[in-house]
């Protein structure tokens, strides 16, 4: 029901967002004397901040420079290649399943496309995936990394940000567990909950403090007619957002207030900054209520893995069996999302992983945004990522790329599957194509 109501108000906004953006745009006229005026200028300013903080925001594109390639798919998930097949090392970009879209990772994927094929982590909208598509909890979650891996393998590196470093590394410790032939290169985690017992943060406290049914009883809604997986149980991404802002919620109250300043005051630059920032920080995803209990239950409140409790389809998923693939954790001293040493528990747990195989780094002044992305990220953190590939990087015989783009298994049936680093696409080919004509 909340759901519902939730979609009436904004279908009953919609003309009302209509006609202030029509009154921004007769006061942003330029022969209107209205915009030569700071009255005018604020009525605009007011008009649009109205309709930016009441409309739902869509999906956010990649806008990077290279082309974008679909090399792996199944209901819950594709998996995008930038740029051609090349014979760079691969990199896999895991991002969260917590709310935001995989494009929050933009400028990590930027900061590797020169050094790496670049593969990343789409996530689907829980709410546009049809019932019959089945369930997609914590299990599946690990399913989907190991078929991942088995698809880009072999030589794969991962880089898993914030909430999927457990699930990757579950999904490495079982194939390590069954001797996997293509287990990943090295491993990268970066802010990751893998002990939410060390430095715990309000966002640690909280399932300790609430427990397993009170999330159940508040934050589960079923998604009404008006959507393609209507019926489906999910965690909506209005409610998450409204958490997003509640926790930082003076600091969101004075970018709006500066940004209405900006406007009247004519400095469209710091508006556009504001603006790229909140299109995507607004826009927010539902996540399948059963993959966003059990990884409340799993991760937060039980601590299961940690503790040496956690099994994935019956089987136990134990971090000591890591024995090949090299691990890195990387925390921010001013994370407070991910306290310091949660990340780090990894590669306490990795007993058997040698310890030239493992890595740790504390960025010092960073917070949890820091470490994946911004300057220090590129300058500082980057750097000792691909170093540290590097280092446990196989020699590896170069092939020419080779184009398999028709091979694409239909979507339809996800146990076809070609190596994704073979695989290219013809509106990629166009696209490079064109770029050498204008360079």
């Amino acid at each position: 029901m909340l759901y519902l109501m939730r979609d009436a108000y904004d279908q009953m906004l919609s003309p009302m967002r209509m006609a202030a953006e029509m009154a921004r745009t007769a006061c942003e006229n330029p022969f209107s004397p209205l915009a030569y005026t700071p009255n005018g200028r604020a009525v605009a300013a007011s008009c649009e901040l109205f309709e930016r903080a009441t409309r739902t925001y869509p999906k956010p594109a990649f806008n990077l420079p290279t082309c974008e390639r679909v090399v792996w798919e199944r209901p819950f998930c594709r998996v995008i290649a930038f740029g051609m097949p090349s014979a760079k090392p691969k990199l896999l970009l895991v991002a969260p399943l917590s709310g935001h879209y995989a494009t929050l990772l933009r400028g990590t994927v930027a900061a590797f496309l020169d050094t790496h094929q670049v593969f990343i982590t789409d996530w689907a909208d829980a709410k546009k995936v049809p019932l019959s598509a089945g369930r997609f909890d914590l299990d599946d979650y690990i399913d989907y990394c190991t078929a991942i891996f088995e698809a880009l393998g072999p030589d794969l590196h991962v880089m898993a940000v914030c909430q999927p470093s457990v699930p990757v590394l579950a999904a490495i410790a079982r194939m390590e567990a069954e001797d996997h032939p293509l287990v990943p290169r090295s491993a990268v985690l970066v802010g990751g909950p893998i002990d939410t017992r060390r430095s715990p943060t309000a966002v640690n406290k909280l399932p300790q403090e609430k427990q397993i049914g009170w999330f159940k009883q508040h934050c589960i809604h079923p998604v009404p007619w008006t959507h393609q997986g209507h019926g489906r149980d999910v965690y909506p991404g209005f409610l998450q957002l409204a958490g997003f802002i509640s926790m930082n919620l003076d600091r969101h109250q004075t970018a709006h207030w500066d940004m209405f300043n900006h406007l009247v005051q004519g400095d469209g630059d710091s508006a556009d900054k504001h603006r790229e920032f909140y299109d995507e920080y607004l826009a927010v995803m539902d996540l399948t209520a059963e993959y966003y209990l059990q990884t409340v239950e799993t991760v937060f409140i039980e601590h299961l893995l940690p503790r040496g409790e956690m099994r994935h389809r019956g089987k136990p998923v134990d971090p000591a069996a890591i024995q090949r693939c090299a691990l890195m954790a990387i925390e921010g001293e001013k994370d407070d999302i991910t306290g310091i040493g949660q990340t780090r528990a990894a590669l306490d747990l990795t007993l058997n992983l040698s310890a030239e195989k493992k890595a740790y780094h504390l960025q010092m002044g960073a917070g949890h945004y820091g470490i994946f992305n911004g300057s220090r990220f590129r300058t500082e953190i980057v750097p000792k990522i691909v170093a540290f590939m590097e280092a446990h990087a196989e020699p590896a015989m170069i092939v020419p790329p080779i184009s398999l783009g028709h091979l694409l298994p239909d979507a339809a049936d996800p146990d076809l599957s070609v190596p994704a680093a073979l695989l290219t696409h013809d509106a990629c080919a166009a696209s490079e194509a064109a770029r050498a004509l204008h360079a």
